[in-house]
């Protein structure tokens, strides 16, 4: 291979990961305006139906999560992100990542909401089915 070609190539490779990465990183800007009290993030529409294992992650949601993630992991401006959003699909945040933030927390790198602390008293089992809710709503929502 000639210099010319390694160049072309390294070009061709450097476009492709700045691409990825553009596609990837969240909109800056909210998806709604900003409200007094922390309004929703993005706009959910809501499967037609959810498993048994779904429902039992909708109603942990609701009582644990949904303050900082919003109803419907619809995210609440200046508390928590949207966990309907491509950010979170499972090809960049598999199902582990959620086990490991619910027991570690995570440190802020996709939004300005700082850090999210771990939070106490969920099992495996309980995060497994929050997750199984959140894949729900997110495949109602066009991401995969």
């Amino acid at each position: 291979m000639n210099k010319v070609t390694g160049f072309a190539l390294l070009a061709v490779a450097a476009a492709l990961g700045a691409a990825g990465w553009v596609a990837l990183r969240p909109d800056p800007r909210p998806a709604s305006p900003p409200s007094a009290a922390g309004g929703a993030m993005v706009a959910v529409t809501l499967p037609a139906s959810l498993s048994a294992e779904a429902e039992t992650g909708a109603r942990i949601f609701g009582q644990v999560c949904a303050a900082c993630h919003g109803q419907n992991a619809a995210g609440v401006e200046r508390s928590g992100p949207p966990l309907v959003h491509r950010i979170y699909e499972p090809s960049h945040h598999g199902d582990e990542a959620f086990q490991l933030a619910v027991a570690r927390g995570v440190s802020a790198h996709h939004w300005r909401f700082g850090t999210m602390p771990p939070v106490a008293g969920l099992t495996r089992g309980e995060v497994a089915m929050v997750v199984a809710y959140v894949r729900a709503l997110q495949e109602a929502n066009g991401i995969r």
